[in-house]
């Protein structure tokens, strides 16, 4: 059975990144955190324990462990933001838009006409390609590491901080309970 309570001297790693304060669920092999930078409300991440940059790289218990999480996480996401519809997304290696060298799927709640505004519910495979979607530039910046290139981004959605994520992952780990 999956375990949500965290031990104060565990680290979590996302990468290079301790992400710890963002994660709201964990399983024997897996963890779901909360994003520094969601696309819409409620989009979650759900990665492998082990880092590791690529899907084939995991074992068969690895895969078969994070995909019955994306499935569980997506459950509860699907009923704590309202949703019909998931879009759940995986980018396997730098060539195909992933920014953080660890094996990570996306869960975004989706909901009918959510982007309209956008040129309609496809836009979202754009943002997670772009800059609003690079995960790695984001946890690289909030580290104090700099950026070689000029920062663009979508100005709309600043980064959030540690104590609003970690808000978030103790209300997610409550819901993960009703699951």
């Amino acid at each position: 059975m999956a375990s949500t309570v965290l031990q104060k001297s565990s680290k979590i790693y996302f990468g290079p990144f301790i992400v710890t304060h963002q994660v709201f669920h964990i399983t024997p092999h897996s963890f779901a955190l909360v994003n520094l930078k969601p696309l819409l409300p409620g989009h979650v991440l759900v990665s492998p324990r082990r880092v590791t940059p690529r899907f084939s790289d995991l074992s068969h218990t690895e895969v078969t462990d994070l995909f019955l999480t994306v499935q569980r996480v997506g459950r509860m996401i699907e009923r704590v933001y309202n949703a019909t519809s998931l879009n759940i997304a995986m980018q396997d290696g730098a060539d195909a838009g992933q920014s953080v060298p660890h094996v990570h799927t996306h869960i975004i709640p989706r909901k009918s006409a959510d982007l309209d505004d956008r040129s309609g519910s496809d836009a979202i495979y754009g943002m997670l390609e772009g800059e609003e979607g690079d995960v790695g530039k984001h946890l690289r910046e909030k580290a104090g590491d700099r950026p070689k290139f000029p920062k663009v981004d979508d100005e709309a959605r600043d980064p959030r901080g540690e104590e609003e994520m970690a808000a978030e992952a103790r209300k997610l780990a409550q819901e993960m309970e009703a699951e």
